[in-house]
């Protein structure tokens, strides 16, 4: 017991590393510098010359060792450094001592040397008199240092939540350091920043309980985060605050720690647009009001002269509206030039060399698509639809621009077709889909990313910002890894695999269909147990997350309810809400007496949903009060509802005495009310069993009789009693049933007679299919890495992206910013199949809904069944609005070509990806037996 104790704490004490960031602490003392040990923690060195957020976050070093050890180490400012083990921390160029070992040869920092933001961590032996070790931090710049500095503090075990999601250090008694050799590191996106955005009422009735509102108190803990996740940009909340106005250090604080500041790409010059809603004069129309206007703005320059800042240029309507219907290109050029003279006259008089952005959010794409141009010095930022999808990336020509370009990204959002602000509901390899484009299409000067009320979004926010840090570190492949790094440093090694694998599948659920967007009828309740296999996806991560809980230390609990059970239980419970008034609806339309029962149910789970929140809500005695106040029930239109509401529900009338009903699988329709039906087929290749339910439109129970006429027929059971229902399954002993058999019978008794249910059966005569997939149900469903082929010219390649789309994974080809290709050079995918029909043919194509991000006719794929000629396929020919909405509503894109098979047998579906970025989720050859559903038929068998 002793042994399995020890191995169990070891595991718990799995060292946390800093993602994506070469390990070099031990928790020992046999590194080359100890850092803490039997009582005594190496002293900290830092230059008081030194930048103020590097001295500050040095004190945050010397919290995080007391975190983890319980000892604080001494922290001195212009001593020398002396002892056997020290930590020295500085900036090139700001710090005596850095300076000194780089001029002495001691320390060799090419590395990082004129790099934005570089840091290097090396362990030294000797390198300065009366020092015998020393593990020395440096930075090419302030945030350099910086994150030098939080690379340490996360090795060593703090995590960058450990304030904001409660993540508790693991406790060591020593710590140690090994970096022989340099360890340095720089970014890849110059600019990587949040936007606090649609933060009523959950984050400010949060702040405001907590800080009083959006104040400099509110920002400190916000800026340590996000250095701590190696962010440096930040457009502050703006729904109802103005972050310079509002509090005059918020500016001041976040220069000191180092965090460039922006506006939202809606508030240019450094102006909060709540500030001209509470003292602007006249209209919000550069037209007819450019003077006040002007000064207005001026009063942002001056406000925020001495501060790193990105200032975004440009306008749109009042309240982030499009501007009004007169407003033209030329009218948009003469403001970007007034501003910039602004610039010039308050700034700098080289305005080329302050930081301005130009945002082409909506309509402002529009305007640039038809010839507005700002100077080639400013940040041309690309956004996305709102919805996770990029609208647009540079050209070449543009990537020749002097001021880059960017993108703004969404985790949330206000607006149609639905607003989504509760949980998260974009799945990383999404987001990864969609930032190697941009970092392949090389918009690397800002990635910036609306993260609503941000504690929903822990998990997209952190991979946000390490994927814009070094895009490259995170390959496809390794998305997962990313996850169990994660898991690892927020909850122990033991159960990483797991917590990863939660937070995957609740994001792709949730990915599927965003909790707003959920309706009863939204999956089906008839066709392919839809709606039952959703609700089960949900709830069987709802009861893995609760296992996991109560096998983690109680100190971790309360982190964990917040970063996975919390968001996989409140999916769970309101997906199944809407499953359970959907088959309720069902239900009461048969009669069914059970329908009360989930009226009932329905009530209780609404009641679960509210109690999820009170239990956020009273974590840590009540920290995170208001946190989870976002409405998600009950949407009518695109925006929220005032308060939750629960989807409506029906109840029966029971008739008097018993009275049977039968209801068959894959059938609204239900005996008496109906003519007698049929099962779906029991296939020999799928072998599957299928169902009937035989229930009660009474008030008393009765009995029933099941039998088989054909003897290899097999029911799960052949006599019970129904109080509400029973289900009966139906299946075959496939080794009895005679070859060419189309057709079985059940007769099933009870009060009001004897009812046949036909039970089609599909085992033809011959020789079995080859390798491949078989039609069953008059359908071959395929998914799309599970293709025969994988078929490329040299210099491009096929690239399984795991768990991207709403089934299982997609492919996409590589690189993504190759040229198209002809169906003739041969890239493509093709899967064998066999069919039983002959005749006309339908491929449905499921596809990511990525948008034409490059000018042009969008991008392309082609189909083909054999050797006919591929049809070519336009992914963005409809450009309607409603057209966009549904595929954005339903997190896919859906295309449909004719075809006919000419005969029944052997056939190869081929696909070509024409354009990169096209994403291939799943194939579906219908051949009339398709049935309407949400996520289409189940993947058909596949022989070996």
């Amino acid at each position: 017991m002793r042994a399995v104790l020890a191995v169990l704490l070891l595991t718990l004490a799995v060292p946390a590393r800093a993602l994506g960031t070469q390990p070099f602490v031990s928790f020992d003392a046999q590194g080359a510098v100890t850092l803490a040990a039997n009582g005594q923690a190496a002293p900290l060195y830092v230059d008081s010359g030194d930048h103020a957020g590097v001295l500050r976050a040095a004190g945050d070093l010397r919290a995080d060792v007391r975190r983890v050890t319980g000892i604080a180490p001494a922290l001195r400012r212009d001593a020398t450094p002396a002892g056997r083990d020290v930590v020295i921390v500085g900036t090139l160029g700001r710090s005596a001592v850095i300076d000194a070992l780089v001029a002495a040869g001691k320390l060799d920092v090419a590395a990082i040397r004129g790099k934005w933001e570089g840091w290097q961590v090396q362990t030294l032996v000797r390198p300065l008199p009366g020092v015998e070790r020393a593990l020395v931090i440096a930075g090419s710049d302030k945030r350099g240092t910086i994150y030098g500095i939080y690379a340490l503090s996360e090795q060593i075990g703090v995590s960058p939540w450990y304030w904001w999601a409660d993540v508790p250090a693991t406790r060591h008694a020593a710590l140690s350091a090994t970096a022989a050799q340099a360890i340095s590191d720089a970014p890849v996106v110059r600019y990587r920043g949040i936007f606090l955005n649609d933060e009523a009422p959950a984050l400010t009735g949060w702040a405001k309980e907590k800080f009083g509102g959006y104040n400099h108190r509110f920002y400190e803990k916000l800026f340590e985060l996000l250095l701590r996740l190696r962010g440096n940009y930040l457009w502050p909340a703006m729904w109802d605050a103005a972050f310079f106005a509002d509090d005059p250090a918020n500016g001041r604080l976040a220069d000191e720690y180092g965090i460039v500041m922006g506006t939202s790409h809606h508030e240019p010059m450094m102006r909060a647009h709540k500030e001209w809603q509470r003292g602007g004069q006249g209209p919000w129309d550069y037209s007819r009001n450019e003077g006040v206007l002007r000064e207005f703005w001026r009063g942002g320059l001056r406000a925020t002269r001495d501060y790193e800042k990105v200032i975004t240029l440009g306008m749109r309507g009042d309240g982030d509206e499009p501007m009004s219907r007169e407003a033209n290109v030329a009218l948009l050029e003469k403001i970007v030039a007034d501003q910039r003279a602004l610039i010039g006259e308050e700034i700098a008089a080289d305005v080329t060399r302050v930081p301005q952005a130009w945002a082409l959010y909506k309509e402002v794409q529009e305007y640039y698509e038809q010839g507005m141009r700002v100077p080639d010095d400013v940040l041309l930022l690309w956004c996305d639809d709102n919805w996770g999808n990029l609208r647009r990336l540079p050209t070449l020509e543009e990537r020749r621009r002097a001021g880059g370009a960017g993108i703004y990204y969404h985790f949330d959002y206000v607006g149609g077709p639905r607003s989504y602000k509760w949980l998260n509901v974009t799945p990383l390899p999404k987001i990864w889909e969609q930032l190697h484009l941009a970092w392949r299409y090389e918009a690397t000067r800002m990635w910036i990313v609306n993260v609503g009320d941000l504690k929903p979004m822990e998990v997209p926010t952190g991979f946000f910002l390490d994927y814009a840090w070094n895009p490259a570190r995170w390959p496809a492949d390794r998305l997962q890894d990313w996850l169990r790094q994660w898991a690892t440093r927020e909850f122990g090694a033991r159960h990483a695999g797991e917590i990863a694998d939660i937070v995957a599948r609740y994001a792709k659920y949730n990915g599927r269909r965003r909790p707003e967007m959920l309706e009863p009828g939204t999956y089906s309740t008839v066709h392919y147990d839809e709606w039952a296999r959703v609700v089960a996806d949900y709830n069987a991560l709802a009861a893995q997350a609760g296992r996991i809980a109560l096998a983690l230390p109680r100190e971790r609990r309360d982190a964990f309810y917040q970063l996975v059970q919390h968001p996989v239980l409140a999916s769970a419970v309101v997906n199944e809400l809407y499953a359970t008034a959907a088959l309720n609806a069902l239900y009461a339309r048969q009669g069914r007496v059970q329908a009360n029962a989930l009226a009932a149910h329905a009530r209780e789970l609404f009641a679960q949903d509210a109690a999820l929140t009170r239990r956020y809500h009273a974590l840590g005695g009540g920290k995170w009060n208001h946190m989870m106040a976002q409405t998600h029930l009950g949407y009518t239109y695109w925006n929220q509802p005032p308060v939750n509401v629960m989807p409506p529900v029906s109840e029966v009338q029971a008739k008097a005495g018993a009275d049977m009903g039968i209801a068959v699988e894959g059938s609204e329709r239900a005996w008496p009310d109906s003519e007698p039906f049929a099962l779906p087929a029991l296939d020999v290749h799928e072998r599957r069993a299928r169902y009937l339910d035989i229930f009660n439109r009474g008030k008393q129970p009765f009995g029933f009789t099941v039998r088989a006429v054909e003897p290899w027929l097999v029911t799960s059971m052949a006599r019970g009693t129904v109080r509400d229902s029973q289900r009966v399954t139906v299946d075959a002993r496939w080794d009895d049933v005679p070859e060419g058999t189309t057709q079985g019978t059940l007769v099933v008794s009870g009060p009001g007679g004897h009812v046949t249910i036909r039970v089609p059966v599909h085992k033809p005569s011959g020789p079995a299919p080859g390798p491949g997939f078989v039609e069953a149900h008059g359908v071959v469903a395929i998914e799309a890495p599970h293709h025969a082929r994988a078929i490329a010219p040299a210099g491009r390649q096929w690239l399984a992206l795991p768990d991207h789309g709403r089934t299982l994974s997609g492919m996409t080809t590589l690189p993504a910013d190759a040229p198209a290709l002809a169906p003739a050079d041969g890239i493509r995918l093709e899967y064998d199949v066999h069919t039983y029909t002959a005749g006309p043919a339908t491929v449905h194509v499921t596809l990511a809904p990525t948008l034409d991000f490059q000018p042009g006719r969008g991008l392309r794929y082609a189909i083909s069944i054999d050797d006919e000629a591929p049809q070519v396929v336009e992914l963005h020919a409809d450009k309607s609005l409603a057209t966009w909405e549904r595929r954005v509503a339903d997190g896919a894109a859906t295309f449909s070509t004719r075809h006919t098979l000419p005969r029944a047998g052997a056939h190869v579906l081929k696909f070509w990806a024409i354009d990169p970025g096209v994403v291939l989720h799943r194939l579906v050859l219908d051949l009339g037996g398709q049935r309407p559903s949400y996520l289409g038929p189940p993947e058909s068998p596949r022989l070996p």
